[in-house]
């Protein structure tokens, strides 16, 4: 037998996995229709570095996240700065990273996807030496993203009220926040605000996209600060959203950095890190590692790189 060419890392408690009831076996068949030599990795009761660790001993030069957006960042941080490539099948709930590299979202395409992909460089932010791919956000989106917790797996009417309830509770009673902001090459501030966000790169604009990107490889981080948050502010924004034009609403800002140093009071504070809420201590030091992530993409978006 061949040597495994790819090393999955299945999460079986992640969105899709769960809803429908992917299995390891599932997954192999795919490899193997498709000509590829894998091992895969679905040991629920390991923890997720040991897993990790053991595909980065192992000679496959392809590490594969099949999972959500935690398992693919959690992979990534591993990969950055070594000779091993990532892989995606999105298994998740949202899959940003997959369709910002428009990865097939169904089990069947993406290992097709993968089969005649190409490698291609991506920048990652790092924030206090750790790696994101999406964004970091402070303020009052991690509260709101902690009460979605709360009814995560609970589908009914009831929790689905119940949580716009709260929502609309917590923005008529957020308060804004003083930050310091410190961008390399710009001028320090202090400012107050009712959340900031951290992405690598920049989110499109247009018709109905919601937090998509087109250039992943661009060397900057964008800095988004949300000076105030109301009710009508949420309505106004998502609506501009959906029309394609929010990022000049009036309760935004948009600033293109290098590195951003953002400091508070507080020294811990939560965050939304790559859609997972998490504590990190203050202040939270920002920059861009351009290109440092080997990553798999379609032979399509593989062409239009070139041909940019």
């Amino acid at each position: 037998m061949a040597e495994a060419t790819h090393y999955v890392i299945l999460n079986t408690n992640s969105g899709t996995a769960l809803a429908t009831g992917v299995t390891a076996e599932a997954i192999a068949a795919e490899f193997e229709s498709n000509g590829l030599q894998a091992i895969i990795d679905a040991r629920s009761d390991t923890p997720l570095p040991d897993r990790i660790e053991a595909a980065m001993q192992s000679p496959a030069p392809i590490i594969v996240a099949a999972g959500g957006d935690g398992t693919i960042t959690a992979l990534a941080a591993a990969l950055v700065g070594s000779d091993k490539t990532l892989a995606i099948l999105p298994l998740g709930t949202v899959n940003a990273l997959a369709k910002d590299l428009h990865v097939p979202l169904d089990l069947a395409g993406a290992v097709s996807a993968l089969a005649t992909g190409e490698s291609h460089r991506i920048d990652v932010g790092e924030v206090n030496g750790r790696i994101f791919l999406h964004k970091v956000v402070v303020g009052l989106i991690p509260g709101l993203a902690a009460g979605r917790e709360l009814i995560r797996g609970r589908e009914s009417a009831a929790a689905k009220i119940g949580f716009m309830r709260y929502f609309f509770r917590r923005l008529a009673r957020a308060k804004r926040m003083a930050v310091v902001i410190d961008p390399d090459g710009g001028k320090r501030r202090i400012e107050r605000v009712q959340a900031i966000a951290v992405a690598s790169n920049a989110y499109d604009e247009g018709l109905g996209q919601f937090f998509s990107r087109k250039s992943l490889d661009s060397g900057t981080l964008t800095l988004y600060v949300l000076r105030h948050f109301t009710v009508a502010d949420f309505i106004r924004l998502t609506t501009r959203m959906l029309l394609g034009r929010w990022q000049t609403d009036e309760a935004l800002e948009v600033e293109s950095v290098s590195a951003v140093t953002i400091d508070m009071r507080n020294e811990l504070v939560k965050v939304m890190f790559d859609g997972e809420v998490e504590t990190l201590h203050t202040p939270l030091e920002f920059r861009i590692r351009p290109k440092a992530l080997s990553v798999i993409v379609p032979p399509e978006v593989a062409a239009a790189v070139e041909a940019a």
